[in-house]
């Protein structure tokens, strides 16, 4: 017996379709990166450190939705790999400022064709003015989302 009003519909809700569709993102993801030996949060992690140098295991493990933790056991391998460079000592406090080396940049270009061709079949079904839209659209959900988490 069903109750009607209780949960959500998930054929209607939006998040729903929002969850699927990134679940369906990260999965061709790391099937075009798993020959390439990297997972999305080893891409990400190279990919944050080529557009902005020196990030901390903390702002990378942010920006790659990632724990501190986890973070930190990838820059190890990443670091004994030769992927990334960290100072044996920190320049100022406790961070570890990472960059990548020239083998991590010749590996992040390979990646990074990859995840391109990845968007590029996402996007496949959609118009420049159609994926102009969906951009703005999905920006705007998350500004709300982070605008009314404050306690606002």
């Amino acid at each position: 017996m069903s109750q009607k009003g209780v949960g959500i519909d998930l054929d209607k809700s939006l998040g729903y379709l929002l969850k699927e569709a990134s679940s369906a993102l990260r999965a061709a993801m790391e099937e075009v990166l798993r020959p390439l030996g990297m997972s999305v949060t080893h891409y990400s992690c190279l990919e944050l450190l080529a557009q902005r140098p020196g990030l901390s295991n903390s702002e990378l493990a942010r920006g790659a939705f990632v724990t501190r933790q986890s973070m930190n056991v990838l820059l190890q391998t990443l670091e004994r790999d030769g992927y990334v460079t960290r100072p044996a000592e920190a320049p100022v406090g406790k961070v570890l400022p990472a960059r990548l080396t020239p083998r991590g940049r010749q590996s992040l270009e390979k990646a990074t064709a990859a995840v391109r061709s990845v968007e590029v079949r996402m996007l496949a079904g959609l118009t420049e003015p159609e994926q102009a839209g969906a951009f703005r659209i999905l920006q705007s959900m998350i500004h709300s989302l982070r605008e009314s988490g404050d306690g606002a």
